[in-house]
């Protein structure tokens, strides 16, 4: 089947928080996609919808086969459907989770720069922010090891929200490294709470690892979190699984959603996710073919046309993580810039912390015209910017 990827739904007048803006601006920063999902999914969810009654609903076996069927085929791992819990999204899960795993005024530990909205999960329950902050070299990303186990290390730290891709540099993680994080949290008694909502994402390279395939006695210790969301443009439909290999664990993490209210599907959770892991495969693949011809050309215009800054290489997502320090050292400021003199909306890094504020992201998962024109008003506000 032919999918398109070339034309914007226009939602400027459909209630989007990315399409909030004024004639003339170009949002480029939140994290959803200017394409229209998979067709197969918009029929599922159109059949639901005919059917006109619409009481409350439960997940089955068909739906927990259609997460497991979706990892064995795209990423070589196969969860077995008693370690997955339904819930209404990562976002929310991770909340429910830190509340629940984590006492009081404990350590949850990230690696920043990472998502921001980590930071409201862990203060907003009344827990501490530790970072064990990402290296870089000026190229890339590494883990500080010794670092890392430091924190992990100490008593107060017990539980690590771990963002596998991460979000915002695009970093895939190899298999030895969630291994060896994984290992390092059951060592030191810390639960390993992984964020995979970007892992049907990985556009080239080796993919990624579920937190859940690691192996050994670490294995007991870690939740993944995944989701069709991200993948498939589909935020607003609040669908997410919890897997689980630990029942002890399990049981902890399924009371506190249930508490919490987030693990009961709405109307059109269940059909949209089954036509999406049943299949979405075809449409997935031709996303990924459509987001690198966008990545390569913004990353050879940009090394064309805007010397001051650079791309700092990643496999995954489809967010661009720019670097800009040699324009400025206040991302911040100069997001502001872009919008008020280009109509470029973009992500400041220093949102995500660590070295961010050298950094801005940019959301590339929309048509190549989007991308050019984005590309060009970005061109033009660092010229005026640099001046």
């Amino acid at each position: 089947m032919q999918y398109d990827f070339v034309n914007a739904p226009d939602r400027t007048h459909a209630d989007s928080v990315k399409w909030n803006v004024k004639p003339g601006e170009l949002p480029m920063w939140i994290a959803d996609m200017d394409f229209k999902t998979a067709p197969e999914i918009i029929e599922a969810m159109k059949k639901k919808v005919a059917l006109g009654a619409f009481g409350y609903e439960f997940p089955k076996d068909d739906y927990f086969n259609a997460v497991a069927d979706w990892y064995e085929t795209e990423h070589n791992h196969r969860p077995y459907k008693s370690w997955m819990i339904f819930t209404t999204g990562v976002v929310p899960a991770i909340s429910s989770i830190v509340r629940r795993i984590s006492p009081i005024g404990d350590n949850v530990l990230v690696q920043e720069p990472v998502y921001n909205i980590f930071y409201n999960s862990i203060l907003n329950n009344g827990r501490h922010v530790l970072s064990s902050d990402l290296q870089f070299d000026g190229q890339e990303y590494t883990v500080d090891w010794q670092d890392l186990e430091e924190k992990l290390a100490e008593p107060l730290t017990t539980l690590m929200i771990f963002c596998n891709p991460h979000n915002p540099i695009g970093k895939v993680w190899t298999a030895k490294e969630v291994q060896k994080l994984a290992d390092l949290c059951h060592q030191h008694h810390v639960t390993l709470l992984s964020d995979e909502i970007h892992g049907d994402l990985v556009r080239k390279g080796k993919d990624y690892t579920p937190a859940f395939s690691i192996t050994g006695e670490a294995q007991p210790n870690v939740i993944s979190l995944v989701s069709p969301s991200k993948t498939f443009n589909v935020a607003a439909l609040h669908a997410a699984t919890a897997i689980v290999p630990d029942e002890n664990l399990r049981e902890m993490v399924s009371r506190g959603l249930n508490s919490d209210e987030v693990a009961e599907p709405n109307l059109l959770a269940i059909p949209a996710t089954i036509a999406a892991y049943e299949h979405g495969h075809d449409w997935l693949h031709a996303l990924k073919k459509q987001l690198n011809e966008n990545f390569d050309y913004a990353a050879d215009f940009i090394q064309q046309n805007i010397p001051e800054v650079r791309v700092i290489p990643g496999t995954a997502t489809y967010l661009m993580w720019i670097d800009v320090q040699k324009v400025t050292d206040d991302s911040q400021t100069l997001a502001d810039f872009l919008r008020k003199k280009t109509g470029l909306i973009v992500s400041a890094g220093s949102v995500y912390r660590g070295n961010g504020h050298d950094f801005i992201r940019m959301n590339l998962a929309c048509p190549l015209a989007m991308v050019k024109d984005g590309m060009h008003r970005l061109a033009s506000g660092i010229s005026k910017y640099s001046k």
